[in-house]
């Protein structure tokens, strides 16, 4: 150690220019390095949200269900398999019966077949089986991650398109042209518009010029229709203290044949009926399935999972993708939600509390010495720590993330032990009397073992951490090797590099 330190202490310059190129080409790194919330936490289990098509009943819904989960079952990893279609009494969360969530509950992977088999390989077969039951559509995700991105940003996967307007085809055609993008960006998946139109509705077209001849008016017509399909009250029964409407309609069976609603008599003034095909024309029609509002605007949604891929990268893409191949008419804007906006809202907090911490961590280093020079001397391990962080994460193949964000900011005050250890050893030997440059020398050799040990239990302590592979391990893996990673730069080139900049910095004024 003693041929660097003299080497560092000759080529001061060089050494302080070297770190702040490291430091530099690290920040550069950061620039390039993918973001994310929080890393997807592996719950064991999947969850899938089958799509049907708008208007579908709820008797060929459970059949269609009942098929999937039989192949489903047949996977060998797969446990059991249940899902929740429609809307319970307690409507908490209403769906239409076309919409099922399915939880497909996984077995311990010591069951497995193949124990090392990823999950996303898992979901990738579980996605072909899904793929050959006609007449649905799914996004996969886990269960707890499905309700809490529903909760958190009101839609169930990590990205969200929300498309606002006014006219409803407009905004389907845009969504249409949006989704088409999203599928073609590397990393996503499950990607869908959400289901706007589709569902089937009757449609009663009076023809006015016979209705004038038979004289009658649309009224006549409305109220006979609105009685055979949707019921009309023409009583009340009595039970106890209890009362209940009486209603008539047509069976269900009957409402449902369009030759018995074109045959419904509708009552002449003079007396006599006439059928309903005579006056007017019903046809079944593909209406809005939904039309859904957001801050006093119409607008649509298209929704996609990331997957192999971090999401900031993901939707930095797909927005350079939408603004180049989608023209948004006047009045028509676009917004990013999903997971993204926990994304953007923790980083914007992150903003605002590493620079406070960093203050902090100045005040009180300049408490503790009263040198403003000393203490940006100490301060400096923090850029050097910042460095083996991001290049620990680089290595990795480890995103950015708010968990290496509280990883950073712990760094930030063990990064500055290193420095308060060697400086303030040195400022004792020269107010001994020593020389500066031996001083520097003494310290720094006195002081490299506890620096060391300083060092190896800050970064010894979280390395069951970053390798650990149980439950919980997606979020403590970037903290650990935050930290891990900036240790080690922070303590190699503060033994090297602090001495260097005290040199220059006190060279001049212990000359005089």
């Amino acid at each position: 150690y003693e041929p660097l330190l003299r080497a560092a202490l000759r080529f001061r310059v060089a050494a302080v220019a070297g770190a702040a190129l490291l430091v530099a080409l690290a920040g550069g790194l950061a620039a390039r390095m993918g973001s994310e919330f929080i890393p997807s936490l592996d719950e064991g289990d999947v969850a899938l949200h089958a799509l049907r098509i708008p208007g579908t009943g709820i008797e060929q819904a459970i059949g269609m269900q009942f098929q999937l989960d039989e192949r489903f079952r047949g996977i060998p990893e797969v446990a059991r398999v249940f899902a929740k279609l429609g809307t319970a009494d307690i409507a908490t969360d209403p769906m239409p019966p076309s919409v099922a969530d399915t939880y497909v509950i996984l077995k311990d992977r010591a069951q497995w077949p193949d124990p090392r088999k990823p999950k996303d390989e898992l979901v990738r077969e579980l996605e072909a089986v899904a793929a050959r039951v006609p007449g649905n559509n799914y996004e996969f995700t886990q269960p707890i991650e499905m309700r809490f991105n529903e909760l958190i940003s009101g839609v169930r996967a990590d990205v969200a398109v929300k498309v606002y307007g006014d006219d409803l085809p407009t905004l389907l055609a845009l969504g249409e042209d949006i989704e088409t993008v999203l599928a073609g960006v590397p990393g996503g998946a499950d990607v869908a518009l959400e289901q706007m139109t589709g569902l089937p509705m009757l449609t009663v077209e009076p023809r006015r010029a016979v209705l004038a001849r038979y004289g009658l008016d649309v009224a006549d017509v409305q109220d006979v229709v609105a009685t055979a399909i949707g019921g009309k009250a023409v009583g009340q029964v009595f039970q106890g203290d209890q009362r209940f409407d009486l209603v008539i309609r047509l069976p269900e069976a009957l409402r449902n044949d369009p030759a018995t609603l074109e045959a419904l008599p509708v009552p002449l003034p003079g007396g006599g009926y006439v059928p309903l095909r005579e006056i007017a024309t019903a046809t079944v029609v593909q209406g809005p399935n939904a039309i859904n509002r957001e801050n006093g605007k119409r607008r649509a949604v298209v929704t996609a999972n990331v997957r192999g891929r971090d999401l900031g990268s993901f939707v930095a893409d797909a927005r350079e993708r939408i603004a180049e191949q989608i023209a948004l008419p006047a009045g028509y804007w676009l917004e990013y939600g999903g997971t993204f906006e926990q994304l953007i809202s923790g980083a914007e907090r992150l903003r605002l509390v590493v620079p406070i911490t960093l203050l902090l961590i100045f005040m009180l280093l300049y408490l503790a010495f009263r040198s403003f020079v000393d203490s940006l001397l100490i301060f400096s391990g923090v850029p050097l720590a910042l460095t083996g962080g991001v290049t620990a994460l680089w290595l990795r193949d480890i995103p950015l993330s708010i968990s290496a964000g509280v990883g950073f900011i712990a760094l930030s005050g063990v990064a500055v032990i290193n420095g308060i250890v060697l400086v303030s050893f040195i400022r004792n030997l020269l107010r001994e009397g020593q020389p500066l440059e031996d001083a520097i020398v003494t310290g720094a050799l006195t002081r490299l073992r506890p620096v060391l040990m300083t060092a190896l239990v800050a970064s010894l302590g979280f390395v069951p951490m970053a390798f650990n592979t149980g439950v919980g391990a997606e979020v403590q893996r970037p903290l650990a090797t935050v930290v891990i990673g900036g240790i080690v730069s922070s303590t190699l080139l503060t033994l090297l590099v602090l001495p260097a900049l005290y040199r220059l910095a006190h060279g001049r004024r212990h000359a005089r």
